[in-house]
């Protein structure tokens, strides 16, 4: 439990530029408190101790405003940046080198039982806002775009983003291990879409337009000899 302690206080100055000391991080971050209490809960809870879990977990979610079920099993270096608003369920499974922005929900999709909130992979990015539900699979090196809502599994190496979620972009694999979710560059597919419309209308309108256009000049040809004749 401590190794996975230092290395979500590693993942803190790896991922996040604001960090500045340990003090700091450990005194004033949300999000690494809330992983803190967790890795207490979840030991206790694998202990089958009653009661007791539930209790850490209320508390946490009241000091950092993350909601982290004890049952949720979280590998090594996680990050919860901006933490308010995150809920994870209950048999929610994230592996190593996971991030997740603030409003961030794990959960399911309505009461059903078993294995009903979602598996992370390695190294997945998830942006602010977003709602990954169900017990569906999250592959390794994924980024889900921001106030995504995704609710069928997605393969490995690519970016997911829309509601619902869409896989947009595909990669090549042998991504770095810290690479963060570039915002800025995120597809959109409600512009896609538009800019496919457009195209599609422009083409039609040369279709419509071509035909007429060429009947139009042979009427003339021939009104303009009937008045030379007469």
């Amino acid at each position: 439990m401590f190794e996975s302690m230092k290395s979500d206080l590693r993942a803190v100055f790896e991922r996040d530029p604001a960090a500045t000391n340990t003090v700091e991080v450990v005194f004033t971050y949300a999000g690494f408190q809330a992983i803190l209490l967790h890795r207490l809960a979840h030991r206790l809870w694998r202990f089958g101790v009653p009661v007791l879990p539930r209790l850490i977990s209320h508390l946490s979610r009241f000091l950092t405003g993350v909601e982290i079920h004890p049952g949720a099993t979280i590998g090594r270096s996680f990050f919860i940046d901006h933490g308010m608003g995150v809920v994870i369920g209950e048999t929610t499974e994230i592996g190593d080198h996971v991030t997740l922005f603030q409003g961030v929900t794990l959960g399911g999709t309505g009461k059903e039982r078993g294995k009903r909130h979602p598996t992370l992979g390695h190294h997945v990015v998830v942006g602010a806002g977003a709602k990954i539900l169900g017990g569906i699979t999250i592959g390794d090196h994924v980024k889900v775009g921001a106030n995504s809502v995704v609710l069928k599994s997605v393969p490995a190496h690519s970016t997911v983003v829309g509601i619902p979620g869409r896989v947009k972009r595909m990669e090549a694999g042998g991504e770095q291990e810290e690479q963060m979710m570039d915002h800025a560059n995120i597809p959109d597919p409600v512009s896609e879409r538009l800019e496919r419309l457009e195209a599609e209308l422009a083409r039609l309108r040369r279709q419509v337009e071509s035909p007429s256009g060429s009947e139009r000049a042979p009427m003339q040809r021939a009104g303009g000899g009937g008045a030379d004749a007469g």
